[in-house]
Formats: C-alpha cells, structure tokens, sequence
C-alpha cells in the first residue's frame, strides 16, 4: 500500500497495535521511560496520544489545508487590535508559546514574534529606500505581541482584547542589557538600548519565561539609524510582567533563530542555538551556577555569566568562543584565518581584547577558534526522551544542499554538559523525503518531532521545488520502524511559510504561525495571496492560527 493512505500513528498504548498494521514504528522502551525534561515541556510524567490523521498532499492553492478531522481558527492577524489601548498585532508571525493562566489548557498568555515586515504592512518601498512613516511602521509591526488566548464554550479560539497583560513589545521598547558587553565599548558603553526587531524563533525557560531571538536585524537598525551592536541579541521577556524586558549578551550576538534549553548532568543551564546564515555555526552555552527550581525567575542570572561554545563536527567537541581562545589561536604568528575570515591578523589583534568583543563579533570569533561553518543551522530542540540535539539545518545553494538536512547530535554520556559528542544526518530534505528545507521543530509527548518548512516564496512551485509545492507541516517519528520518516500534516497558504509549532501542555491545541503569505506581491490592488480570506479583506495578513481536532486514547 501506499504509504499516504495510512493513518499516522502519534501514540503508545493500545492504539500502537492499529499502528503497527500500518508500518509505522512506536517509541523505544528506552525513549518512553524518559522523564525530567518532558516534564518540563508537557507538564506530565507520562506518555499521551496525541491523535492520528491522514496525511494530506503537497498543495498549491491558497488556503490553510490540514487533514480530515481538524480544523483552525484565526487567533489574531495583522492589524488586528489586541488591547484596550489600541495596539495592533504586528507582521511576519513566528515563533508562539502558549503560557496557561492558573495551569489551565484553555486561557493562557500567546507569545507572539514579528520577524518583518511585508508590502502590507508598511506599503510599497520605492527605490529601496524607506520614507519616514515607513521606518516608524517598520519597527512598529516587527517585535512581540503578547496576548490573551481562551477556547470558548463552542470550542472556538478567540482573542481576549480586555486582557490587563495584552501588549506589543517594538523596535521602541526600552530593553536592559546583561552580560559582558554590558555598559563596554563594544556596545556603546550602553547598559539599555532601543527596541526589539527581527524577532524569528525563541524558546521557554526553566523558569516559565520567554526568550526570543533577534535575526536579520542589520536592514532594520541601518535604516532607522540605530547602532547595529545593540541587536542580534536572545531577548527574554515575562509574559506576566510588564516592565521585565533584557537582552542578554552572554548568548552571543548574531543571526539567532532560536533556544533550546536544557540542564547539564550537574545542573547546570545550557541553551543551545543555530546561527540563521550560510556557513554558520552552531553554538551551546553553559551557565556558571546550578539552576534552582525554588528560585524561580531570579535563575534568569544564570544566563550572565557562564561559557558560549561553538560546534567543531569535525572532532566532535565544543570549543569555547572566549577571548582567552581566540588570542591563544591570534597569538600563533602562522595564523591563517579560516573560511569565512578575510580580516589580517593585526586587525583582529586590535579587534579582540575583551569577552564583550568576543560577543559582539561572536560569528567571526566562533570561525576562529575551530567552529564549523554549516548549511543555515536555524531551530534546535532537545528531545525530552532522551536528551540527543536535534538541528534544522535549512539549505546551502553555496554547497549543493538545496533540500537541506536535520543533523542529529549526541552529547557524550547523554550529559547536555559534555565537550565532545557524535552525530548523524537524521533526515534528509529531498524528493525521497517529501519536504524542502526544514526550519522550526517541536516534539510531542511522544517524542515526533513536528517540522515546519522554509521554501523560499521565490523559489516555491518552480524547479527543483515543484514537487513539494506550498510550504507545508510535517511529523517525524524520531523512533520506531518509521523513524526518519515524514508525513505532511498541513500545506500553507501561497508564498507563506508556517512557523513557531507550540502545543498547549495537554496537546489538545497546536498554535501554528502563517507567516508572510502572498509575499511576492508588488501591486496592492493584485496580491497574489489574500489568506486568511476573511470578509472584508482585500490583502493578505500574516497570523497565529490554533489548530484543534487532536484525540486522546
């Protein structure tokens, strides 16, 4: 039979047997025994079924397509108002996590990140260059929202636009900075800077907090004049307080796609993290202290003052990016800078005295002091079965990688905290596979791993790209006889991608970005998306959806 009329099997128990006629593998007794960091992410100690579906086929039309059973609702849009002060909700949704209101599955606080901006929000840019009104609407849709999110009686999700916690964090909002770049040179001698923008993917702490990771931010902080050191930052926020906003410059600054975070067989903090760029790095940082559950918020200092490291796939260690490293690798004087690399030796002498400029130029740094340059490392998750490090990296055209790949790291001694690890290519983009260029990841309790894909809209239903038509959501089984294997869940809207995968904690509801449909459009009057269709619209809008229609065994 072909594979695609099967039922998906996203469980353990009874229902396995169902499953199994069907080819489709189930957890490991190993993996299904894990506990403390599912725990964690799910907020239960044992396995649930998260549901079936029949997986559905690429698609090209414009519309949010998911198999039979399930359907969505429009949480918020662009433009939509999410307060009683008037704030909208911004452009280019990305990353969600859902934060429940007094443990509750179904009212809770919707973290919300705006990566860019599109035609539809700032209008048509002439010449290339933004007027002033569009730098003001340009920082204004980029950044975060936070908002109320509650399933209604019908079992419908709606905005909750009388919330006391609904706001926009902007490229205006005032944010603290921590860590070694604080107050220095290398940043200005600034201790708070301007605003949050580029904001892509992100991640929950231990500590029921929001980090959110600043990207492409160089366009944005050119052209509205600011001083580009004060991004590229992780950003963490508390959902439920208003004045706690910090960029923490330990982390490193570059393209951030997201955090993973985890705890060191010791207990200590690591966050694991993928520069979005061709030829960058993966990196992991690994707090100084023990993470202390009775702490609460204050283990947010943890994040100040520890070690960043850059992956070397080549020996399969972790080297430390500290400026003692890079003036042990400066101070040979047959330095031959790497890959990536162009500066003189002198010229990085005089670049690189402190950890601060260690920090601030982290991506030249991680190159040179042994870090392996990779095909677009964006979202990393850490399995909550059995701690291996899983790794989007998207695509390559630099390097024939076209489809990209999912790496697969395992830390010596399943230790977060070890120096040395192995990997393997988990899964392969292609037309074996069925999916093009992975980007963000999300297990579920029963260790599937949920992909979203990132087909560029120019490069979607042409080439080499036609078979996988609109960007779609798929689910890996990350063990089992179907380990490896992906089956599509959902197809996007034309020229969108769909990001920032976040379950409720009883995974009844997935929330799901749409990000950027109709993105090629030119003409305002022709958009060649005008998703999510709702009466009234004549554009398309960017949007956070909920998905329901999961089954429980």
């Amino acid at each position: 039979m072909d594979r695609k009329t099967f039922l998906s099997y996203l469980g353990t128990g009874a229902a396995a047997l169902a499953a199994a006629s069907a080819g489709l593998g189930v957890l490991d007794g190993k993996a299904s025994a894990a506990s403390t960091t599912a725990d964690h992410l799910f907020g239960f100690k044992t396995n649930k079924v998260s549901g079936y579906f029949e997986p559905i086929a690429p698609s090209k039309e414009d519309k949010l397509i998911l198999p039979k059973g399930f359907k969505y609702d429009v949480i918020a849009a662009m433009d939509d108002v999410i307060n009683k002060d008037g704030d909208k909700f911004g452009d280019g949704s990305d990353y969600n996590a859902f934060f429940p209101i007094d443990g509750s599955n179904t009212r809770g606080l919707l973290i919300n990140n705006h990566e860019y901006t599109t035609i539809f929000s700032v209008g048509p840019i002439k010449d290339g260059k933004m007027t002033d009104d569009q730098v003001q609407k340009n920082l204004y849709y980029q950044g975060m929202s936070v908002i109320e999110v509650y399933r209604d009686e019908n079992g419908t999700w709606k905005m909750d636009t009388n919330s006391k916690h609904a706001r926009r964090i902007t490229g205006f909002t005032k944010l603290e900075l921590t860590g070694p770049a604080r107050g220095t040179a290398a940043v200005g001698n600034a201790t708070t800077v301007q605003g949050t923008f580029a904001n892509c993917s992100g991640g929950v702490t231990l500590w029921n907090t929001a980090l959110s990771c600043e990207e492409n931010f160089t366009e944005t902080a050119e052209a509205s004049g600011l001083n580009v050191t004060h991004y590229g930052w992780v950003v963490e926020i508390d959902p439920f307080d208003k004045s706690y906003l910090k960029k923490h410059t330990a982390l490193g600054r570059f393209s951030h796609e997201n955090t993973a975070m985890g705890l060191t067989a010791d207990g200590r903090v690591v966050v694991y993290m993928g520069d979005d760029k061709k030829d960058a790095c993966v990196y992991k940082f690994v707090s100084k202290g023990k993470f202390d559950k009775s702490k609460g918020r204050a283990n947010s200092a943890l994040l100040e003052s520890g070690t960043l490291y850059v992956a070397n796939l080549k020996s399969g260690k972790w080297v430390p990016v500290t400026i003692e490293e890079v003036l042990k690798v400066l101070g040979n004087e047959k330095f031959k800078a790497p890959a990536g690399v162009s500066a003189k030796r002198q010229d990085l002498l005089n670049k690189y005295k402190t950890q601060a400029d260690v920090v601030v130029n982290c991506a030249e740094a991680a190159l040179l002091v042994g870090g392996t340059p990779t095909d677009r490392p964006e979202d990393i998750e850490i399995s909550p079965f059995d701690n291996t490090v899983f790794i989007s990296h998207t695509n390559n055209d630099l390097h024939g990688n076209i489809h990209g790949h999912i790496t697969r790291i395992f830390e010596s001694g399943n230790d977060l905290g070890s120096l040395e690890f192995d990997f393997e290519i988990f899964a392969a983009g292609g037309r074996q596979s069925g999916f093009s260029s992975p980007d963000n990841l999300a297990f579920d309790s029963n260790g599937n791993l949920w992909v979203v894909t990132d087909i560029s809209s120019g490069s979607q239903n042409k080439g080499v790209h036609k078979a996988f038509m609109n960007n779609g959501l798929f689910v890996i089984p990350t063990s089992g006889r179907d380990k490896g294997v992906a089956y599509q869940f959902a197809s996007g809207p034309v020229e969108s991608e769909m990001t920032g995968p976040f379950f409720t904690p009883d995974e009844q509801t997935l929330f799901l970005s749409v990000q950027h449909p109709g993105e090629e459009t030119t003409d305002l009057n022709n958009p060649t998306s005008r998703w999510p269709h709702r009466a009234g619209d004549t554009k398309a809008r960017a949007a956070v959806v909920a998905i329901s229609g999961f089954k429980l065994g």
